[in-house]
């Protein structure tokens, strides 16, 4: 497994998300804050009750005030589990509340990205951006942050009333919790980079996960378990590694907290009961200082382990914040023109384009499409047609030239109106794990079940969906596994159908289906195409006889264009695909026991 790029953390961003979410969530954090210092200010009676009890209840016999202490310990205390109580359900739950809207801003920006950053990036890593990143938010707009300034506001209090009891006893123990204060500081600095490292690694664990599980018949098929086994038991020792050393590093934090502890406890032995023995404080002073020197330790430990799970929170909005910064694809669409009812035609004027640069897939393309005319692309693998149709769909957009759909140029239509007005059926026909009805009902999410199977019957599925026990209810799987390819492929068909496009791409529309359903199918599509323009990639050139033009693609340009008959009297490449094409449809057919190593490319 490659290992990723070392990128350089953005504090200044994640503190200004950090920020922004705070402000956000301002109004529950303030009732939260408040809960919070009653229970805290409640939190310190009970330890203060030691003096009463010990100097004058004890020392001097007044049994009269053990009622009053007792009743008040005990207000006290009832009041401290209410209030914490309260403050949990207030900011707990206003924590999942910004994880659930973090989540949801992340996803929809994810989603509206361009084609280019899905093709580049494992899904699992999208996966953990969206479910995982979010998490840490809880310790900003939740307990996290709350039990930070809690810690130190009771810090502060229990620091008065140490200075108030032994003021040079207070200053040693000072010097020792600096001290330990800036172990803290340069342990976060060390741990932060250990985090945002760790969520890298498992978002990359979970894609190549991901991708064995999706495609287990192929590792199967080639005997590859042992080598997905042993890239997943790399991935996971690398995970490993690195939570052992944070491990690590939190464990020497808390050991620096135990051994400060100590010196705090020698300290107050050494000072504290010479103090005691020469007058200087009394034996309820001394149990009194034990007890807040705890409140005033507790809670700078309680501040360490807090910021590491900030740090953690703050890697994790960096990550967001990559994210976020991106320029969606329909970014600019409120300053675009509106697309109204389209009539389709599709003109292409010297367009070209290439992934890499120097290296063109497609070069000078211009042709016209006509509102309602079917365009056929034909030409070898890797000669340009499904990037041509991906310019028609805005998945990417010209280096060179310019594509104009109704005399309008494409680059100024507001994207999302215009993939309203597409239907597309392409190569890998992904299904939901869903019924065959929602499935079908992707394309219009609204639309009646009338209208649903009236679509399949015109994509030829009607039939063997109303042979499945419980017909359109039926649950296909996750890519509809449950389903032939055939079987997706038309339900695929019948979706478009539902979106009653004005430009309908088919890409190898009828490559899964044998020769019956290939033909049954074919008036279906016929009627699709009426008033439609249509975009034909052809994998059998006996499906394009139709069509109004064909373009032959080679190495990204157009070599050939004209209808069947005008290719076929001109002898070219076109006509060669053709031969060579039906050639191997009679070998198969007359000599079934005889296999050529593929099918030729159209």
């Amino acid at each position: 497994m490659d290992k990723p790029e070392k990128k350089k953390v953005q504090w200044s961003s994640a503190w200004r998300e950090a920020r922004r979410l705070i402000w956000a969530h301002r109004g529950k954090l303030a009732i939260g804050f408040g809960m919070m210092l009653v229970s805290r200010i409640a939190g310190l009676v009970l330890p203060a009750s030691s003096k009463v009890v010990i100097d004058e209840v004890i020392g001097k016999g007044r049994a009269e005030l053990l009622v009053p202490v007792a009743i008040a310990a005990g207000l006290a205390t009832l009041t401290q589990a209410v209030f914490s109580f309260g403050l949990s359900q207030v900011v707990s739950i206003e924590a999942q509340k910004a994880i659930m809207n973090m989540r949801r801003r992340v996803q929809a920006q994810i989603t509206h990205l361009p084609i280019r950053f899905f093709d580049g990036t494992q899904s699992g890593v999208l996966i953990s951006r969206i479910m995982s990143d979010p998490e840490g938010i809880r310790n900003l707009v939740g307990t996290g942050i709350v039990q930070l300034v809690g810690g130190a506001f009771t810090a502060a209090l229990a620091l008065s009333v140490l200075i108030y009891l032994n003021w040079r006893l207070t200053l040693i123990t000072l010097v020792l919790l600096a001290v330990f204060g800036g172990i803290m500081a340069y342990a976060f600095r060390k741990i932060r980079p250990i985090f945002r490292k760790r969520n890298e690694i498992n978002a990359q664990v979970t894609g190549r996960l991901g991708e064995t599980l999706s495609g287990i018949r192929v590792i199967k098929a080639y005997r590859m378990e042992a080598p997905e086994q042993r890239v997943f038991s790399e991935g996971v020792d690398r995970l490993f590694q690195n939570v052992r050393q944070s491990i690590t590093s939190i464990s020497l934090m808390n050991a620096a907290a135990l051994v400060i502890v100590g010196l705090v406890g020698m300290v107050m032995i050494l000072i504290g009961g010479r103090d005691i023995l020469e007058g200087r404080m009394t034996l309820g002073d001394y149990v009194m200082y034990m007890v807040f020197t705890g409140f005033l330790a507790a809670p700078v430990i309680e501040i360490a382990a807090i910021g590491t799970q900030i740090s953690e929170a703050f890697a994790g909005l960096d990550r967001i914040r990559e994210v976020l910064e991106m320029t969606t694809e329909d970014s600019e669409d409120a300053h675009r023109r509106p697309v109204e009812r389209l009539r389709g035609e599709v003109v292409f004027e010297r367009v070209g384009f290439s992934y890499v640069e120097g290296s063109p897939v497609l070069k000078d393309i211009t042709f016209t499409a006509p509102a309602g005319s079917t365009t056929a692309l034909v030409g070898s693998s890797g000669s340009g047609k499904s990037t041509l149709v991906s310019l028609v769909m805005a998945f990417i957009q010209p280096q060179e030239g310019q594509i104009r759909i109704d005399d309008r140029d494409l680059a100024t239509l507001r994207v999302g109106e215009f993939r309203q007005q597409l239907g597309v059926v392409l190569q890998d026909n992904f299904l939901f794990d869903g019924t065959v009805a929602d499935n079908i009902r992707f394309s219009r999410p609204q639309a009646p079940l009338e209208e649903v199977i009236e679509a399949a019957r015109l994509a030829n599925c009607d039939g063997f969906i109303e042979s499945f026990p419980e017909g359109y209810d039926t649950v296909v799987g996750e890519r509809g596994i449950k389903l032939s390819g055939g079987q997706r492929q038309r339900i695929a068909i019948a979706r478009a159908l539902l979106a009653d496009p004005r430009i309908l791409i088919l890409d190898e529309a009828t490559s899964s289906l044998d020769s019956e359903s290939e033909g049954l199918i074919q008036r279906g599509l016929n009627q699709l195409r009426e008033g439609r323009t249509t975009f034909v990639i052809a994998h059998r050139l006996s499906t394009i006889r139709s069509a109004d033009q064909i373009l032959v693609l080679e190495r990204g340009e157009i070599i050939e264009r004209g209808d069947h008959d005008t290719l076929m009297a001109l002898g070219g490449r076109y006509r060669e695909l053709h031969d060579r094409q039906h050639a191997w449809e009679s070998n198969r057919y007359v000599n079934p026991g005889e296999e050529l190593a593929s099918e030729p490319a159209a």
